[in-house]
């Protein structure tokens, strides 16, 4: 049997037209993509981020990885971060039990 657990995280995204496209980018992970429009562009962000993670999640390098990228425990989960744009990001974990 193989259980799953569904894991959803929100960041902030930056977009910037360069000529014919869009590119959106997390620069804190280092990911980025791009499309024709804003919104292809944000959808291609959210997958490239989902397969960055899950990568690094089953190479057991994520908390690693994280931590190079200057990522802490967010005492003050309360805060909120201003940006235009936000990316949704889900990310299906399995695990076989």
């Amino acid at each position: 049997m193989t259980a799953r657990v569904q894991v959803e995280f929100t960041v902030p995204a930056e977009v910037r037209e360069e000529r014919a496209y869009f590119v959106a980018g997390y620069p804190p992970l280092d990911v980025f993509s791009q499309g024709k429009t804003e919104e292809l562009a944000l959808a291609n962000l959210a997958e490239a981020l989902q397969l960055f993670v899950e990568s690094c999640y089953q190479r057991g390098t994520l908390e690693t990885v994280l931590k190079d990228c200057g990522f802490k425990l967010d005492e003050d989960r309360g805060r909120s971060r201003e940006s235009r744009w936000m990316v949704r990001v889900p990310l299906p974990i399995g695990a076989a039990m």
